[in-house]
């Protein structure tokens, strides 16, 4: 059965489209992310309006801040605009925080060693 030129260049356009999303995913920068939490128990996270309103007075933009658990997660583009924040949040918040720096360069691969880790609590 032969296909004919219209399906034919559909086909090709679909691998074409597949193929440059592969390169882009694969060549994209790393997101980056400081997590927020406190040093010792009885210490809350800091509100994400502070840190907000801070990092906006800095000219640093970010993707998002986020509550999670007993810490604020911000999330950024580049680790240049992390490692920008943590100089400013090191600054503003008092030693009662813990300023942790990482990389995502694998969202899927944290999140897989993310539920690995929690298997193991369950079980």
């Amino acid at each position: 059965m032969r296909l004919n030129l219209g399906l034919r260049q559909l086909i090709l356009i679909a691998l074409l489209a597949l193929t440059a999303t592969t390169v882009w995913l694969t060549l994209r920068q790393p997101e980056a992310s400081l997590e927020i939490r406190a040093v010792r128990a009885g210490v809350s996270s800091p509100d994400g309006f502070f840190v907000w309103h801070h990092l906006d007075a800095n000219g640093i933009p970010f993707k998002s801040i986020t509550p999670v658990g007993n810490t604020l997660v911000i999330k950024f583009d580049s680790s240049a605009e992390s490692n920008a924040a943590r100089e400013v949040l090191n600054r503003t918040l008092t030693h009662d925080y813990i300023i942790a720096q990482q990389e995502d360069r694998d969202s899927s691969l944290s999140l897989l060693s993310h539920l690995r880790s929690d298997r193991h609590r369950l079980g």
